[in-house]
């Protein structure tokens, strides 16, 4: 059988290192008896498919049938909601195409059972994006109420804006959410918060 290996790193962090999940990846592909047939990275968060050049380099060679399996790191490192997820793995039956999740081995799109949880972990992962996100919105007019101002961190701001950076930094960091959507969130430019993220690593 002939395996590609897909693994994505946030670009929020310049440190990680795509090998972390390929290495292991490539363990569990050699017992199996497997050829691997090609290694894609995307160094991009998961809802930025215009810079995720590598997992639409990996969509091309399915369809070519170049592959009889695709192996991700984990679900919502290739799919940024329910609908994509669902979407993609209709193209990759019609090309004959199975996917396997190596950090949920549950997901395995090549057996009906398999194929029931991709979707409803699909569906969780959605559902946690989403949760967080009402959560940063409730807790920001919750602030608001209290009579805290929010918006870019300084002075007075401080104390309010950084309970909510808290909260969403390691998502931006786990690249579930993008740095675009935390700053719609937050209610600042993307500038600040790439210089919150910058800042973070000089503290670390």
């Amino acid at each position: 059988m002939r395996v590609v290996l897909y693994a994505r790193v946030s670009t929020t962090d310049k440190d990680q290192d795509p090998e972390t999940q390929l290495v292991p990846m490539r363990e569990f592909v050699g017992p199996q008896g497997w050829t691997i047939a090609g290694e894609f990275v995307d160094r991009a968060p998961a809802t930025d498919l215009r810079a995720r050049t590598e997992w639409r380099d990996l969509l091309n060679l399915a369809a070519r049938r170049h592959t009889d399996l695709v192996l991700i790191w984990r679900i919502d490192h290739a799919f940024r909601s329910v609908l994509d997820a669902a979407t993609t793995l209709e193209r990759l039956r019609a090309w004959g195409v199975g996917l396997r999740s190596y950090a949920e081995p549950w997901l395995d799109t090549t057996s009906p059972f398999g194929e029931a949880l991709y979707y409803i972990t699909a569906a969780y992962a959605q559902l946690e994006r989403g949760i967080l996100a009402e959560r940063v919105r409730a807790g920001m007019e919750r602030a608001r109420r209290q009579g805290r101002r929010l918006g870019r961190p300084g002075g007075t701001r401080q104390q309010g804006f950084s309970e909510h950076w808290r909260e969403l930094a390691p998502h931006i960091h786990a690249g579930t959410i993008s740095q675009r959507r935390a700053a719609h969130l937050l209610g600042v430019s993307r500038a600040t918060v790439d210089r919150l993220l910058a800042a973070e690593k000089v503290v670390s």
